[in-house]
């Protein structure tokens, strides 16, 4: 771990509370990293859609440190007021009927994917998804799945330059533990 740290220290200016997460299982990191950066690098609706998903599966998983740095990553590409709307409903977030379908569908494979059925397949192709778009959207909201609880289940904290200034939306991104 001390290279793993040593190399984050280097590029980022400290070691991540994720990356703390491994410290008893660094065998498991580096796969673990370039699973997130398979689905992630080659994500067929692009990186802005990507995080809409992680920082909506971060608020129903819930984990507070995901939604810290979900909200933060996708303020930087969509606005913090626009992201602020997603993270309170998506549904009214002034998304589009393609990612709002995307959000609906990734939120029901956190909430309880056994309830998917053809019609909800059916639903995306009938909006335009194809089937990698689909198994892509499957990909991101299960692995943010696994991400967010294992984080959480350790103990993982958001580091401070991943809060709001605001103390209310503060609040509001700690969805679990406050």
């Amino acid at each position: 771990m001390a290279t793993i740290y040593a190399n984050e220290v280097a590029s980022m200016g400290r070691v991540m509370q994720a990356t703390q997460c491994w410290s008893a299982r660094p065998d498991i990191l580096a796969p673990v990293e370039h699973l997130l950066h398979q689905i992630r690098d080659g994500f067929s609706l692009g990186l802005v859609n990507f995080r809409l998903i992680t920082l909506v599966m971060a608020k129903h998983v819930p984990s507070s440190y995901c939604s810290h740095v979900y909200f933060k990553a996708l303020s930087s590409m969509i606005g913090r007021e626009q992201t602020l709307a997603v993270h309170r409903d998506y549904r009214n977030a002034g998304l589009t009927e393609q990612q709002t379908a995307m959000l609906a569908y990734a939120e029901q494979i956190t909430i309880d994917a056994s309830r998917i059925g053809q019609a909800d397949i059916d639903h995306l192709r009938a909006l335009g998804f194809t089937d990698l778009n689909i198994a892509d959207i499957a990909l991101a909201a299960s692995f943010r799945n696994f991400l967010s609880r294992y984080f959480d289940a350790v103990g993982a904290e958001a580091e401070t330059d991943f809060l709001d200034d605001d103390l209310g939306v503060r609040a509001e991104l700690s969805v679990a533990r406050r």
